[in-house]
């Protein structure tokens, strides 16, 4: 079974459309995906972020130290929780995450709402900085969101602007596993535009198995 690492940062609009895409297709052609933590706010200290951007890199800040408390406690099965509901609460109906409503969204995953206080807990910020630290090590330097990671070998995207749908979706995937574990095989790319193409009316819910999400 294919080992996959999906490296990404809980606010990136992309890496939501990649692991809808990832999950779906990965029982498919026998991978097994594990999401985990980067931080676009931790990518860009020290660089200057315009201002339309500025309002999301404090959501990642803030919402990197919810993910990292809840990785703390839950292990990567409460972080794959609390990503499917925060996702779909912020890519498909566009709603932020604030305090307000926060205890009754973890009550919904099942985890403990005093888990709230850790959205202004600057105690987390190093446990998200080594979370970002580990995809930047598979990918061999900076990178954005998302960092997918095959054999510890890591790789900036795939990124897409919409869901290919299950059969391309496979497809993709079996192109993409058999790149990625090509010898030499470095980059991909065309330029692209975003925000990414979201189906609100069409959202399935995706999750992979239990066990393929422990540390």
């Amino acid at each position: 079974m294919t080992d996959i690492d999906l490296y990404l940062d809980p606010v990136c609009p992309f890496a939501w459309v990649t692991s809808r895409w990832l999950l779906g297709a990965a029982e498919a052609v026998g991978a097994r995906v594990t999401l985990r933590q980067m931080s676009l706010a931790v990518l860009n200290e020290g660089h200057d972020v315009d201002a339309a951007h500025r309002p999301m890199i404090e959501r990642s800040r803030r919402l990197g130290r919810l993910f990292a408390a809840v990785t703390e406690v839950e292990g990567r099965e409460g972080f794959a929780r609390l990503y499917e509901t925060i996702g779909t609460r912020m890519h498909v109906h566009g709603e932020d995450v604030t305090h307000d409503g926060l205890d009754e969204l973890l009550e919904n995953c099942g985890l403990d709402t005093a888990l709230s206080a850790s959205l202004d807990d600057i105690a987390f910020d190093d446990a998200v900085a080594s979370a970002h630290a580990a995809g930047q090590r598979s990918l061999g330097g900076r990178g954005g969101s998302p960092i997918l990671a095959i054999d510890d070998r890591g790789f900036f995207g795939p990124v897409l602007t919409e869901d290919p749908g299950l059969r391309q979706g496979v497809a993709l995937l079996e192109a993409v596993i058999t790149m990625a574990t090509t010898p030499g095989f470095a980059v991909l790319q065309r330029p692209f535009t975003g925000p990414p193409t979201i189906d609100k009316a069409g959202h399935r819910s995706v999750a992979p198995p239990e066990d393929a999400l422990r540390s």
